[in-house]
This record gives C-alpha cells, structure tokens and sequence, in this order.
C-alpha cells in the first residue's frame, strides 16, 4: 500500500475518533532544550548587537502604537530587555526563546495532523536544524516571533479541520490579530488563509458566526496600529514604495527564487517539506493548509519579495512532511527510520556553525571557503566580507570610539554647540547605546523613526556626521576635518569618513520637517 492512502486513512481515523496520538513529551523536552541551549551559547559569543537591534532598542526607549517601518510589538520586546538590563544576552535570550517554543509548536502541529512520536521527533528536528531558523532565532528581530503567530493559527485552522468545533476561530483571531501588532506581513498569510478556505470545502465555515467574529477580534487588536498610520499618513506604504521605487532589494526570478528557498532550508531538508507539501495537496482533509503554502508562495513572488519572507510558514509543511515520512516508514524496520533521522542530522549538523555565531569571523570565512558556500545578497548594496545578517553586528562600538575621540577632542565650550547627526538608525542606536559612557550627547537622524524624535532643541554651531559624502560637508559647512573609519568585517556603507562639520550653514530645526529618510 502507498504512503498517501495509507496516511489518509489514518487521519480519517483519527479525525472520526477524536483522539490523537501521544504526545511525545521527552522528545519535546530534550530538543527545547536544545535549541535554547544552542542560541544561549553562541548568540553572544563573538558578536555584537545586529543594526536592527540598536534600532529597536531605540524603538523601546519611545513606546508607541506604530512606526515608520514596524508594527509595535518589537518595541515591547527589547523593552522586556531593557528591564533586564539591555544586554546583549538579555536581548538574545528572548528570540531564542520564541525558537525555542516553534520548536514546541511544530511538534504540536505534527501531532494535530495524526503524527506519532517519530514524526514528532523529526518535525522538531527539521525546525532545529534548518539554517533559516537558526539564524531568525539568534537576532531579536520581528521575523523571531513571526512564525509563532502563523503556526500557532495554524494549529488552530488544523483543530478545526480535525473536530469541526468551530469555536475554535476565536482562538486564531487573538493570535492573528497579535501576528498584525508583530509584523505586517500577517495581512499577506491572512489573505493566504482566506484563499485556502475558499478553494476547498472548508469554505462552509464562512457561513457560521465564528470566522467572522475572529475576524472582529483580529482586527480590534490591529486598531491602535491603524490609528496611528492613519493619524501619521500611512508612513509604512510610504516607506515600502520609496523601497521598490529605489530598487533596494535584489529580485529574483521564480526559479531562482524557489532555489534560494531551497537552499536557505537546507537542500536535504527538502526531503521533508517537499513531501509534506505535496501529501497536504493530496489530502483532502487537509488541503487547505497545502494551498495556504501556495497562495502565499505565489503572492510572495509576484510581489518580488525577500527569500525570508517565506520563512515563517515552511513550519506547516515540516510538520506535514514528518507525518508523511513516519508513515512512508511505518513498516520498514527499525534500523530504516533511525538512518533517515541519521542522514538529515549528518547532512544539517556542519552547517550549523554556518548559521549561529559560534565561529570567530576569520573561522566562519575558512569554514564557508572550505565547504564552498557562498551566501546571496538580499540586497543590492550589501557589500562585506561576510552575509549582511553578520557583518551587520561589527564596527558598533568602533563607530562610537571613534565619534567620541572627535567630540571630546573639542574644547567644552565647542561641545556644547555640537551635535551628531547620524545617516541611519543604525549609527543612531549605537551612539544612543554605547556614547554615555564617553559623555556623547544624543544623535540626532532623519531615517526612519528617528525623524518623529526630532528635530534637535537647539541649532548646533557644529556637527559630527557619518554617511555624508564629501560634497555634503562642502556645501554645508563653513571647514570641515575628515577622521577615517574603517572595521574589516562591518558593512561597507560603514566603512566611510566621519566628518567634524564647523560653521553648519543650516538650521536643523528650520530644516527638518522639509524631508524625511524612509527606506
């Protein structure tokens, strides 16, 4: 008998009885463990806070109910870390945490779908393992949390499928609605979900009350953040046009798209949600969770979206492909199922290095030169010697030594009439982390929400500024001193002259609500 039939009847089965099967708790407990034990080791190891992250935490100093580029909830997390000290382990431990419980999850979803201990197990591996959330799980970043938000409605969409207690919705509008104060990418897996529903015969929960009313829920929780683009002129449509209109983003053709998705999941990975992908089709009990995948896959890349866009939603079709593998195995021997969870592990394993920070940069070069991988560019200026997610966490506090050495070098009467103006939030947030320590007053930044906290309560004499070219400092500065900035392994755009600015020629504050930076 074939793997699918064989499946189907299964989840038939269980469906009509209700029951599911156990719960493999050790399992569960032992790959959590894990997981968070990997991120708690090498998440602050060698590297410093990701660009992002000083952004963030510049985010939490100024609580509100949207920004510029990022729904709310990212602010409450790095100031959960801020509480606790604002450390890099302190803000590190929450995204493993949120991998820590996706872990959980995906082995819940496996069960949900009619999957043993083995497909359980190997569910939880696959999201262990695959490179994409080794590297979402090691950065507090929204893309951490988002998979929780979708997998989570997911489990809801498969109870339903599974019990017909419709109920249940209500359940997946909180978390939905918690998915929109996260990121807004949830509107595009909603619109996926909806889709899904209307191409099968779950269509029928349209007509019961409960579908509907999460849809309240959902969009009641997602109110304040709608309020406050409204009230702020829909700034985050602004900043996604200004990003296509100056071509950013690498673009990918559809094959070249699929390629990197399969990469970035790890190719041997692709034994496990290619089949899981395909058995979810088959099914009909179940396909709406397979054309969910699709209906996003599509409208992920006729928007011409980032490969890790699709991250969050490769859970479902893990969760899918392990139970369609432990059945596939159901009848070999013993010695068959231990070798496949053998070769994804051997194959997984050495790339893990690759994907955490647990190798010093000169290390991860060598290694990566060694196996003969080379990362893509997501965007079309990164320039460095290592992927952005990495080079991105070097040249901070060198940035800040440097401004200092500048700023203090001045007499006190000057530092008083002397600000530092910043080219991106990045810059910004490590002089706003690291620049008390040397008596470094605020910066000041025009790029995105940075532009709301100005302008300064003063017209400075003279600026410091960073990502200025030299024909800015010419036009706008009576003299100028050029200092050198350079860290081998920080991204290129970091690597350009810091610029004391004397005599400005213009008023910040008369100036700064003619023009905004948003991209």
């Amino acid at each position: 008998m074939s793997a699918t039939p064989a499946f189907q009847s299964s989840s038939r089965e269980t469906s009509s009885s209700g029951r599911l099967p156990q719960l493999a708790v050790g399992v569960l407990i032992v790959l959590c463990a894990a997981k968070l034990l990997l991120h708690g080791f090498t998440s602050v190891r060698h590297y410093g806070y990701f660009r992002d992250e000083l952004y963030y935490l510049d985010l939490a100093r100024h609580l509100d109910w949207g920004y510029v580029d990022c729904a709310p909830l990212i602010a409450i997390y790095a100031k959960v870390a801020l509480l606790m000290g604002g450390s890099l382990a302190a803000l590190r431990i929450i995204p493993a945490i949120a991998g820590t419980v996706l872990v959980a999850i995906s082995m819940l979803l496996a069960r949900e779908l009619g999957g043993g201990r083995y497909a359980q197990l190997l569910a939880g591996l696959a999201i262990l393992l695959c490179p994409a959330f080794l590297v979402m799980s090691s950065l507090m970043t929204m893309n951490a949390f988002e998979p929780l938000f979708w997998i989570g409605c997911v489990l809801v969409l498969a109870r339903v499928v599974r019990t017909g207690e419709s109920r249940l919705w209500l359940w997946f509008g909180i978390l939905a609605g918690l998915g929109l104060e996260n990121k807004h990418s949830t509107l595009s897996f909603g619109f996926a979900v909806v889709v899904a529903l209307l191409l099968t015969h779950h269509r029928r929960e349209f007509g019961k009350p409960w579908i509907w009313i999460a849809g309240a829920i959902a969009l009641a929780l997602f109110l304040p953040n709608i309020i406050w683009q409204i009230r702020h002129n829909f700034p985050t449509i602004e900043d996604l046009a200004n990003v296509r209109r100056e071509g950013k983003n690498v673009v990918l053709g559809p094959l070249a798209f699929l390629k990197e998705q399969v990469i970035d999941m790890h190719p041997i990975l692709l034994l496990v949600w290619l089949p899981g992908l395909i058995w979810l089709l088959w099914n009909r009990m179940w396909r709406v969770l397979g054309l969910t995948f699709v209906v996003f896959f599509v409208v992920m890349e006729v928007s011409h979206a980032k490969n890790y866009y699709l991250f969050p939603i490769y859970p479902i079709l893990f969760a899918a492909g392990a139970v369609a593998v432990e059945h596939w195995l159901r009848n070999r021997a013993a010695w068959a199922r231990a070798a496949a969870l053998a070769v994804i592990m051997l194959a997984t394993i050495p790339t893990v290095p690759m994907f955490t920070w647990m190798l010093l940069p000169e290390h991860l070069l060598a290694y990566q030169n060694a196996i003969g991988f080379k990362p893509a560019k997501v965007e079309v200026h990164h320039e460095s010697l290592l992927m952005q997610p990495i080079a991105d966490q070097f040249g901070w506090p060198e940035l800040v030594r440097d401004v200092a050495a500048i700023y203090n070098s001045l007499p006190p009467t000057e530092r008083v009439t002397t600000g530092i103006w910043a080219g991106n939030y990045g810059e910004a947030g490590a002089i706003n982390l690291f620049g008390p320590q040397y008596g470094l007053p605020r910066a000041w930044s025009r790029h995105q929400n940075h532009w709301y906290w100005g302008p300064p309560p003063q017209a400075y004499a003279n600026l410091i500024v960073i990502q200025w070219g030299r024909e800015d400092v010419q036009d706008n500065c009576s003299s100028f001193q050029a200092f050198e900035h350079y860290q081998r392994f920080a991204m290129g755009e970091e690597n350009a002259p810091i610029y004391l600015c004397r005599g400005v020629k213009f008023n910040m504050q008369k100036i700064w609500w003619h023009s905004h930076h948003w991209n």
